[in-house]
């Protein structure tokens, strides 16, 4: 049966409302309860009202105040320990912990003695999700007990100097809650009051979808709110300060024996002064056939005066209406001056007729008149081309031939009646974005919040010279223009790492610009992992674009496949990751699982609701700037790896049952724990549950819930070595060392 291509985006697999009750609860600090006294033998249910929480960043040094209730759901008395896991390589240099209004004592444990704790509540709670925390320290105090019903008010603050890298400082929440509290918390809210020691640029959350607000150029609020939620990763938060015309900054991550992956973000000067932002030629093209009729027409011509009245002194325009036929206010592009005719003339148009795209667009085009200056066209339209020339190719092909190199076409496509293929092919060609205006939607909105992103381009043409660094697989590609108030975030892959400089190039008012920017440093191993996932989401934004724009091929299906599978991204040729009959993590199942994908696939119609949807789900993943928080009960991600639920195992998708054979370990034994000594890295992947098998070093392990036959339990055997790891050691310092080598 062909499954429905975007049914994985609308139809995710939504997180039961309630879990099976945990006897620890969670939300930035965990309750460890005593046992239920006898004869009770139910284990004690603590759940979170709220989890609030308040900080304050100023310079380096940021403050954290949180305020969280638990509550006490079984019937009888609870208490027990309270531990904090610290926000990783965090400095703390105070910490306090109220307990309803009463201070208590506590203690910070270094990271020896925390990971003790955890592993010795992993073996009496045979629960291994705190294993996720091992590595980081802790702060440890007892919690009066909580009556049977009642609650108990926990307020902590403690303060941390933030490290800087790159020009960036972080910020770390431990948020992840979702293996630990009984059911959703009520209310989750985190405020951040930013205050910089410099000018403010680069403002970013790879983990959480936040508003920002800029107070003025080193002041910022920045919060994010939830309801009902188990949240499932920690508060991240970046910023970046600098006092050049555009700041740029970079994440870098590198496994190790592995390509690396990057963000680079280039941020503007909000403070810039008029005169360097570029003077522009904008031309407004209106549909205003017979379909426009009523509400359409008058919130198309609200958003047309709202454009006009926008236009800076420098800019020209032009108004260009349609239907049958084409006209237009003037015969050549005006000053600004005329704006107030142009706005009479947009009062008295009236729809009626047919839709003549073609030569709306041509018309358009050839008021191109100075290649120095950047020429903007808006199109916008409700429906499809029925007079006039009307194949779309045709349409296409005549588009990029008249259009020369600074033209940039934004399109407003409004209702289902569209064709998605035409205005998404042509502002992809030319540099612009496709817009969809839903029914329920107002146009004269989303025009006017279009417009006011790209009203100010300061940076036209960039292009981003990495140096002597080997970088491949940039995205986007190619960049767009960089606009007052805008932030371009880059994502790309890099060979061996190091330091460089990196150079940013663009036209000024047709003048060539570059800024220098030395000692850039990219992982030569380690970083954030999320930045590995990031970039895959993107590349398969990319692919799909491909396919849906050009066909489908059987090389760009086994690309998005195989990118889906190592990096648990749902796509519509991958759902069967979730489906336990076809076996994709062997070559066999892959190449039958495209062999599958290939006879079920069908031209898709270029119109109508699912058409818009796709278009801007794709656009959504082409442009993402934050691992997706939505996935399958089935899949999660540990760092940059996947795992699938497996016949009640989390495997890991670089697992190939056909050549590799798995060491099982007894869950909680003296062997897993010498398996985390081992590899530290995995912790994370065994807090996934009693039933993990992961790769590490060439070698599978699969961690099983009971020991039994060919299961180990007191000693891992000699930690595999491979004969040919000094060849590999030595062609991988060879390439490092290539790659220092200027490149011409």
């Amino acid at each position: 049966m062909k499954r429905v291509w975007y049914a994985w985006l609308i139809g995710l697999i939504v997180l039961a409302a309630c879990l099976a009750p945990a006897p620890p609860a969670l939300a930035d600090g965990i309750i460890i309860p005593e046992p239920p006294p006898s004869p009770i033998v139910e284990p004690p249910a603590l759940t979170i009202r709220y989890h609030h929480v308040e900080v304050r960043i100023e310079g380096s040094v940021a403050e954290t105040k949180v305020d969280q209730v638990f509550v006490n759901e079984s019937r009888f008395p609870v208490e027990g320990m309270y531990v904090f896991p610290l926000p990783e390589d965090a400095a703390i240099s105070q910490f306090d912990l109220i307990v309803d209004g009463q201070r208590m004592e506590g203690k910070l444990l270094e990271r020896e003695e925390a990971r003790r704790i955890y592993e010795d509540i992993v073996r009496r709670q045979r629960d291994p999700a705190l294993l996720e925390y091992v590595g980081r320290g802790a702060f440890q105090a007892r919690i009066f007990p909580i009556p049977a019903g009642g609650e108990r008010r926990v307020q902590i603050s403690y303060t941390q100097t933030l490290r800087q890298e790159n020009g960036l400082y972080q910020y770390v929440y431990p948020l992840d809650t979702e293996r630990f509290s009984a059911r959703p918390i009520q209310s989750v809210s985190i405020a951040v009051e930013l205050a910089a020691d410099a000018p403010l640029r680069a403002v970013y959350s790879p983990s959480h979808e936040v508003a920002v607000e800029r107070l003025d150029d080193r002041h910022a609020r920045i919060g994010y709110e939830a309801t009902h939620v188990l949240p499932d990763r920690d508060f991240a938060l970046y910023f970046s300060t600098a006092a050049d015309p555009f700041a740029v900054n970079l994440i870098s991550y590198r496994p190790a024996g592995e390509d690396g992956y990057f963000l680079l973000f280039i941020t503007p000067d909000d403070r810039r002064p008029q005169e360097e932002i570029i003077a522009r030629d904008v031309v407004l093209v209106l549909d205003t056939s017979g379909s426009m009729q009523g509400q359409k027409i008058e919130q198309a011509k609200a958003a047309a005066r709202y454009i006009l009245e926008q236009l800076r002194p420098e800019d020209r325009f032009n108004v260009i209406d349609f239907s049958t036929g084409v006209r237009s206010f003037s015969r050549r592009l005006e000053p600004a001056s005329q704006v107030p005719e142009a706005v009479r003339y947009v009062e008295g148009l009236r729809a009626a007729g047919g839709t003549n795209i073609h030569r709306a667009l041509l018309e358009a085009l050839a008021l191109a008149e100075d290649p120095s200056r950047p020429f903007v066209v808006l199109f916008l339209t409700d429906g499809l081309p029925t007079e006039g020339v009307t194949d779309i190719d045709r349409i296409i092909q005549a588009v990029d031939e008249a259009a020369g190199k600074q033209a940039r076409i934004f399109a407003f496509g409004v209702g289902y009646d569209v064709n998605t293929l035409l205005l998404d092919t042509i502002t992809q060609r030319h540099s612009g974005v496709a817009t969809y205006v839903l029914p329920e939607e107002r146009i004269d909105e989303k025009v006017s919040a279009l417009y006011a992103k790209i009203n100010a381009p300061l940076l036209v043409a960039p292009a981003v010279d990495f140096g002597g660094l080997h970088v491949m697989e940039l995205y986007p590609d190619p960049l767009p223009d960089i606009f007052l108030g805008s932030q371009l975030v880059i994502a790309g892959r890099y060979r061996a790492g190091g330091i460089t400089t990196v150079t940013l190039r663009g036209e000024v008012n047709g003048r060539p610009q570059q800024y220098v920017y030395e000692g850039v440093r990219f992982a030569e191993t380690g970083g954030p992992a999320f930045v590995a996932r990031l970039w895959a989401t993107r590349k398969v934004g990319y692919l799909l674009d491909q396919i849906r724009l050009h066909g489908e091929n059987r090389e760009l299906v086994e690309a998005l496949i195989d990118l889906s599978v190592r990096y648990g991204i749902i796509t519509p040729y991958t759902s069967f990751l979730v489906e336990e009959e076809q076996d994709v993590l062997t070559p066999e199942g892959r190449a039958q699982a495209v062999e599958q994908e290939l006879r079920l696939m069908a031209p898709e119609p270029a119109v109508g609701a699912g058409a818009v949807e796709k278009s801007m789900t794709l656009q959504a993943l082409r442009g993402s700037e934050r691992v997706s928080q939505e996935m399958p009960a089935e899949i999660r991600h540990v760092g940059d790896r996947a795992f699938v639920l497996r016949q009640g195992v989390w495997t890991d998708t670089r697992y190939d049952p056909s050549r590799m054979k798995a060491i099982r370990i007894a869950f909680a034994s003296p062997a897993y724990f010498q398996l985390l000594e081992r590899y530290p890295e995995c912790a994370g992947y065994l807090a996934l549950g009693q039933e993990v098998l992961f790769v590490a070093d060439g070698q599978a392990y699969q961690v099983v819930a009971e020991a039994g036959p060919g299961v180990i339990t007191e000693r891992l055997p000699a930690e595999p070595a491979s004969r040919l790891d000094p060849i590999l050691r030595w062609l991988r310092q060879l390439d490092a060392l290539f790659d220092k080598i200027p490149k011409r």
